[in-house]
């Protein structure tokens, strides 16, 4: 009877411990976002915030949910993959409309000293559809990175459907996905590297990113996920670690400051 009732609550607490690991993959990869979309709304500037993390975070989601029609891999990771592309949709819509607002007041700063009216004053449109590549995702209309989106969405799902037969355009599907997500944090530690130093970046944010990252990967060995998302996700905890220990480094020891008035925007939006 004892063994019956032991059985019983390890189950359900295998049960608990599940959902809650399945909720926390799928919602914890959006929350180092918040608090960015939170400021960038309070402080109506987006220069902070760099539109290719969500460039390559969609890119990523989707070849990700592509990948799942020739090789299966937990529902739990579809989800998140689509939580975050709306996510990453989310924070466009914001950056672009602080963007084009930011733009129309320095076009009507400009003409204080004439008597033009701010219905005359125009901010210069750069649409998708010019496809001009000097403006690639820097686009003047949310419905342009949509457009975007969705062609590539198109274009790579019927390159999928085609090769879907084929294990190596599969597997080579799902490195690519997991890869490109994984080398987020690349650009702002070469940042890191060139300036010398930290200053400016959340470390908090890093913090949040490492312990996302490495629950993530630890989900993925634990449900023996497809090798490219495990392998993918160490190298992501690595480069995580990495600039923590940059921000260690230059703290301690710091090196000859380099002249420049402004942070190079990393890829990860610190």
């Amino acid at each position: 009877m004892d063994e019956v009732i032991m059985d019983q609550v390890m189950y359900a607490v295998h049960q608990v411990v599940s959902w809650v690991a399945s909720v926390a993959i799928i919602f914890g990869g959006i929350v180092p976002y918040i608090p960015q979309y939170r400021d960038i709304r309070r402080t109506q500037n987006a220069e902070g915030f760099s539109t290719y993390v969500c460039l390559v975070l969609l890119v990523a989601n989707i070849l990700r949910i592509l990948f799942r029609f020739g090789r299966y891999f937990e529902t739990p990771l579809l989800w998140q993959s689509i939580i975050m592309i709306v996510t990453m949709l989310i924070m466009l819509n914001l950056c672009t409309s602080v963007r084009m607002a930011t733009e129309l007041n320095t076009k009507r700063r400009s003409f204080t000293a004439t008597d033009s009216k701010d219905e005359e004053i125009k901010v210069p449109k750069r649409l998708f559809l010019d496809f001009d590549w000097n403006y690639f995702w820097s686009w003047s209309r949310f419905v342009d990175y949509l457009q975007c989106v969705l062609a590539f969405t198109v274009l790579a799902a019927y390159v999928t459907y085609l090769l879907l037969d084929s294990v190596l355009f599969v597997e080579s599907l799902g490195f690519l996905a997991v890869f490109t997500e994984a080398m987020l944090g690349t650009p702002q530690l070469y940042c890191n590297y060139q300036n010398k130093s930290t200053e400016g970046m959340s470390i908090k944010m890093v913090l949040m990113w490492t312990s996302g990252d490495t629950f993530k990967t630890v989900y993925f060995l634990l449900t023996q996920a497809p090798m490219q998302f495990w392998i993918c996700g160490l190298l992501q905890v690595c480069v995580d670690f990495a600039i923590l220990f940059q921000v260690y480094y230059y703290s301690y020891y710091p090196q000859k400051p380099i002249s420049h008035t402004t942070h190079t925007t990393s890829a990860k939006a610190l």
